[in-house]
């Protein structure tokens, strides 16, 4: 761990990809507690990841593959991140939060070779020395409609309260979209639960976010009765696709996301349906385009030659989450974009099923230790594939060439309640034809995280 871990730990708490107010415990309850409203609070969180991969069979590479450690690839990749999450109320159902933050980190290969990436974290890029900004700042307006009230616990970006089961929430700043859409109770936080990208998220849902994974608008949520949930917004795209800056005038790039969610109850035990639908608009190259223009100059083509234009990215993502037992929950996701641009702000896939179980350690005596166990099967849609069989490279992946075939990922996690609020796991995965070649790998990932919040 880099030495400058030694004067965080201990300062900072988890809710890295965690939504403001949905993820937070809610008592249901005709009578809400009384005097336990806080005025403000301060919370924290520091994780350190460290990965390790085997040398896998490699019989060609190009500018933007998976890199062996004999073709000069660094030996290990690590993260190491602290974040402080500080919160006020302001007025009658007004709150402001302010996260600090602080980066370090170097991944595999320039980030490059693989559709779903192997650290949750890496998201915030490459950072030697540490780099310091504000991951979010934002505020949140709630208005009350009636319907009885229920008690929402206090946490990281969530101010503990009554509030009335029918609401409308308005949210307003800098913040990451993962923070209200794609939620999942058992695979959402690569802090504490799945690290890999396609398992942490929806892997074709290209989520509005600048290079460190935030971006900058609105978010309107609608509660009734604690069955449903609607969430709409209107957020900032990069000005160039996987970009730091971002567009803040929201009217010729943004993003637009509708999320539905549904709380049910199977046999007692609760689960959560959730449909949402995205809409990206920008300054990005078609496959199709690039293919042209490479034809028609006798070169390989490359989408940085056709960003001529405002296109138009569109998907869906079905997320559904089930407690089978008190231990024992499963989740399942299905994400889908029309795949003809390039990717704007997540990674390169088009297409992406994933599931899994997260096993709580309560029958062998752990009851704060968890075993996830989860697999992804990316894609890629038609146009892409031909884009990178005639040697074009995107952000994240091309080879040179390409023999296609879906890639395969397998993880698996123990993460051990060491002492309170410190968590250690090992981490393992599998990711067979990475980036979509069938000519490469497998690829072993070993991992440790340490991870501490407050």
């Amino acid at each position: 761990m880099p030495a400058i871990s030694a004067c965080l730990i201990g300062l900072y708490s988890a809710a890295h990809a965690e939504s403001p107010i949905s993820s937070s415990p809610v008592v249901d309850s005709q009578f809400p507690i009384e005097g336990d409203t806080e005025q403000w609070s301060i919370h924290g969180q520091t994780t350190y990841i460290n990965q390790f991969k085997n040398n896998f069979n490699s019989p060609y590479y190009g500018t933007k593959s998976l890199l062996n450690k004999t073709n000069g690839d660094i030996s290990k990749s690590y993260t190491f991140s602290a974040t402080a999450f500080l919160g006020a109320r302001l007025w009658e159902g007004a709150e402001a939060y302010i996260n600090p933050e602080m980066f370090e980190g170097i991944p595999f290969s320039g980030l490059s070779g693989l559709g779903g990436f192997s650290n949750g974290e890496l998201q915030k890029g490459t950072a030697i020395p540490p780099i310091y900004y504000m991951a979010r700042i934002f505020l949140r307006q709630t208005l009350g409609f009636g319907g009885g009230q229920e008690h929402v616990e206090g946490g990281a970006n969530q101010l503990a309260g009554n509030v009335d089961k029918r609401r409308l929430v308005v949210s307003y700043g800098t913040f990451s979209a993962l923070d209200f859409f794609d939620a999942n109770t058992y695979s959402h936080d690569p802090r504490t639960q799945f690290l890999n990208w396609s398992l942490m998220a929806s892997g074709a849902y290209d989520y509005a976010a600048n290079s460190r994974g935030y971006t900058y608008g609105f978010v309107g949520e609608y509660y009734h009765d604690q069955e449903w949930a609607l969430r709409l917004a209107r957020l900032a795209m990069p000005k160039s696709p996987n970009s730091l800056g971002l567009d803040y005038d929201l009217t010729q790039q943004y993003g637009n996301t509708a999320e539905l969610t549904h709380l049910h109850d199977i046999n007692g035990q609760l689960g959560k349906a959730r449909v949402l639908v995205f809409q990206n608009r920008g300054v990005m190259s078609t496959y199709k385009n690039a293919i042209n223009f490479g034809e028609q100059t006798a070169t390989i083509p490359d989408i940085l030659n056709t960003r001529n234009g405002y296109q138009t990215k569109w998907g869906y993502a079905l997320n559904g989450e089930q407690a089978i037992t008190k231990n024992i929950g499963a989740f399942a996701r299905w994400s889908w974009n029309n795949g003809q641009t390039e990717t704007q702000a997540f990674t390169d896939i088009s297409n992406s099923l994933s599931g899994g179980l997260s096993i709580k350690g309560q029958d062998w005596g752990r009851p704060l230790d968890t075993i996830g166990i989860g697999a992804a099967l990316n894609g890629i849609s038609s146009q892409q594939i031909s884009y990178l069989q005639k040697g074009g490279v995107t952000m994240f992946i091309g080879d040179g060439r390409l023999n296609y075939k879906k890639e395969q990922i397998f993880e698996t996690f123990y993460s051990w309640n060491a002492y309170k609020n410190l968590s250690l796991s090992a981490d393992y995965q599998r990711i067979a034809n990475p980036g979509y070649n069938a000519d490469r790998g497998p690829v072993n990932f070993f991992g440790l995280r340490a991870h501490i919040k407050i």
